[in-house]
């Protein structure tokens, strides 16, 4: 399973730092991604990692902000986010990658090993 940590409270224009780390086995072979649920909406897309070769890619909302990275000496990946946005406030879920059915990473139904998320709240 995959656990994500990191998340808090922060004031509009802060950053934070998640972590997301693995139990149980390895997913350093696997491509991975970030997603987030906001109250009352469906979880969406924000980041994903390709270990084959290390391209990433994100969501137009956190462009330019948000960045993932990923340290497979410590089976970590993590999400660095600068300038953060009220409308960023979610949990925040890691998950590996186990269907490739589209080019683009951002399926949540292709992503499994979900885990308990971590709470990002923005406040303005």
């Amino acid at each position: 399973q995959l656990q994500a940590s990191g998340g808090g409270l922060v004031q509009a224009g802060g950053s934070l730092r998640l972590s997301c780390s693995a139990s149980g086995r390895t997913f350093n072979n696997y491509n991975m991604g970030w997603f987030r649920q906001a109250p009352g909406k469906e979880r969406e897309f924000v980041a994903a990692h390709s270990w084959r070769d290390g391209n990433t890619y994100y969501a137009d909302s956190v462009k330019g902000r948000f960045t993932i990275s990923r340290d497979n000496a410590k089976g970590t990946m993590y999400l660095q986010m600068n300038s953060l946005k009220p409308e960023d406030t979610a949990v925040y879920y890691c998950a590996a990658r186990i269907v490739y059915g589209s080019t683009w990473p951002g399926d949540r139904r292709e992503y499994g090993y979900w885990g308990q998320g971590t709470l990002v709240t923005v406040s303005s």
